[in-house]
């Protein structure tokens, strides 16, 4: 899985180069994001604007990075389509994510 990351700020912009977050990929996509935990990255922006499914095992690997990253750490979540955000709101993820249209306006919230 591609993964596409930019330091901006105090956050690491996170972007997956998959349209779907799924049993095939979750895998290699939580070992590389724990990877970066691991490397000193506390904040992080997870830019999904290119993903448009995401499956329990996508998920799973989210509130992996989220656990990771624990109570010192910051996770948002920006770009989601209305498929994506409807799985957030069904699964109550949206209540402990903070989801934003872009990275700007995440960036800007924790200004």
């Amino acid at each position: 899985m591609q993964i596409e990351s930019e330091k901006r700020a105090d956050f690491l912009v996170v972007t997956p180069g998959e349209k779907r977050l799924e049993a095939s990929n979750a895998p290699v996509f939580k070992n590389r994001m724990l990877e970066l935990v691991a490397q000193g990255n506390s904040r992080i922006i997870l830019d999904l604007g290119r993903v448009d499914f995401v499956d329990s095992s996508g998920l799973s690997a989210i509130l992996s990075l989220l656990k990771a990253l624990g109570e010192e750490g910051e996770m948002a979540i920006c770009g989601p389509n209305p498929k994506v955000t409807t799985l957030f709101r069904l699964t109550r993820l949206d209540r402990i994510l903070k989801i934003f249209p872009t990275p700007e306006e995440a960036l800007a919230d924790y200004r």
